[in-house]
């Protein structure tokens, strides 16, 4: 046991982070818990963990900046290019599809929990590549870590985090800089960032592809299942949902179905 987070205070502290964003600490990621706190800690000239905890519940902007501390930002462009390859082959197609003879040619599409904006901007592009003339996407961007939405908004990558782009992406999309890239104005336009936390609704509605992937394995079965739930309530009558690799609806009671292609396995509703 950590003489700096004992057992009460991790309990309060576990809560507290559990109530406000459904992210869950277990013995497992305690220790990153602790790390994080230390920082707090450091940065507000506080002595201890009683005291910053009457902080947090003073002051909503701080509460934000230790979610945004506990949350990992581990993302890449075109990560898990399979999910890629069944948007642009399998889930785009269909959508078209279904809108038949509709007036309505714009495709709206949630990247929830987009940390840096790799996965967005990937999702932007690959549509402005793909969609037939006359049809238009428009992609939210959410997360619960305002620094991650600012290197988003920014649009700015250095040379390392460009890994992953094809080398026709790189030439079309984005404007070479003296330190990085920089994502050129006809993607950014397509994409919006947003600050949201998924333990509450967006407020969004008939949305056609929501991605959320590799953000549920940080919630317990509770708080993935509400958060599942908000997105069924958010998506169109017939939509898609795509989750992490290592993710799985399996085991809970959802009305989604399980669709395996070719390419990549995912979830759509259909009514």
């Amino acid at each position: 046991m950590s003489d700096f987070l004992g057992d009460a205070d991790f309990e309060l502290y576990r809560k507290l982070i559990y109530d406000a964003s459904g992210i869950h600490f277990s013995a497992t990621n305690r220790s990153i818990l602790e790390s994080r706190l230390k920082e707090r800690l450091r940065e507000k000239k506080l002595e201890g963990l009683k005291e910053y905890y009457q902080l947090l519940l003073a002051d909503k902007e701080e509460l934000k900046t230790l979610l945004d501390s506990v949350t990992t930002n581990l993302t890449r462009f075109f990560r898990n290019q399979p999910h890629f390859d069944a948007l642009e082959k399998y889930v785009v197609p269909e959508l078209i599809k279904i809108r038949g003879a509709s007036t309505d040619r714009k495709l709206r599409i949630w990247s929830a929990g987009c940390s840096t904006g790799e996965e967005p901007f990937t999702i932007a592009m690959l549509l402005k590549e793909i969609l037939p003339a006359g049809w238009a996407c428009e992609v939210v961007a959410s997360d619960i870590s305002l620094k991650s939405l600012m290197v988003g908004k920014e649009g700015f990558y250095p040379e390392s985090r460009i890994q992953g782009i094809p080398e026709a992406y790189l030439v079309k999309y984005f404007e070479r800089k003296a330190d990085g890239y920089q994502i050129k104005d006809d993607i950014k336009k397509l994409v919006r960032f947003d600050y949201h936390n998924l333990k509450n609704d967006s407020g969004q509605r008939n949305l056609d592809v929501v991605f959320c992937r590799n953000v549920l394995i940080y919630f317990d079965e509770v708080a993935q299942k509400a958060t599942v739930e908000r997105f069924y309530e958010a998506m169109a009558p017939k939509s898609f949902l795509f989750i992490g690799h290592s993710e799985s609806l399996f085991g809970m009671n959802t009305k989604f179905e399980f669709v395996k292609t070719d390419w990549a396995c995912f979830y759509r509703k259909f009514i």
